[in-house]
């Protein structure tokens, strides 16, 4: 079993679902600008509170986690609100995002190690089709502060000049640090520092 999955598990196996089950504010907020009724990929989805408001938006969504304790969640949102979403188990040290068969790639508080984030950015900018779209959002280390949630560990934070780099070949439509408040579920909850982006593959 992977680190991630080790870690996960034991956070996802409680009985509520710890994030909550509505979507991330700023997802909600941006999802229009996904093409509609496209392939949308959510990579270390959790629990399925976004990929399941994907699939009530009409898209085609596809669920990844390394811990299945949170893919069984998903399913079983997914199920209550009558959408469908496939569920991927998969840990992104090992699985590569193939190029050029995603319409909206969606990475909503998912922190990765710096280096390995670095690759699976490299792969969700070749992963996207032309006109596709990419809507970020996670903890900066201005976070640290605000003890409102997301990891201690600085490596797994988002320093917006690092993102910018890793998100070449995009069309940055929104990229901005801000504060706001997150009430998402009982482990993201209140006052926090996020990098918030909305980016695009160019059409040509």
């Amino acid at each position: 079993m992977s680190d991630a999955a080790l870690f996960w598990n034991p956070k996802f196996s409680a009985s509520d679902y710890v994030y909550g089950t509505d979507p991330n504010d700023f997802l909600r907020q941006h999802s229009h600008k996904l093409p509609a009724g496209g392939a949308v990929l959510s990579l270390g989805e959790g629990e399925g509170r976004n990929a399941v408001y994907l699939a009530e938006q009409g898209f085609t969504v596809t669920a990844l986690d390394a811990a299945t304790a949170g893919l069984i969640k998903v399913s079983k949102l997914a199920e209550r609100r009558a959408v469908s979403v496939k569920t991927l188990h998969a840990d992104l040290n090992q699985y590569k995002i193939a190029p050029g068969i995603w319409h909206g790639i969606v990475s909503v508080f998912c922190h990765l190690p710096a280096e390995l984030r670095a690759r699976v950015l490299r792969e969700a900018v070749a992963g996207l089709v032309p006109g596709g779209m990419l809507l970020m959002e996670g903890y900066t280390p201005r976070q640290l502060a605000f003890g409102s949630g997301g990891p201690k560990d600085i490596d797994l934070l988002l320093e917006p000049d690092a993102i910018f780099a890793e998100l070449e070949g995009l069309e940055l439509l929104h990229f901005a640090e801000v504060q706001r408040i997150v009430q998402e579920g009982r482990l993201h909850t209140g006052m926090a520092a996020v990098l918030q982006v909305v980016a695009r593959k160019p059409l040509a």
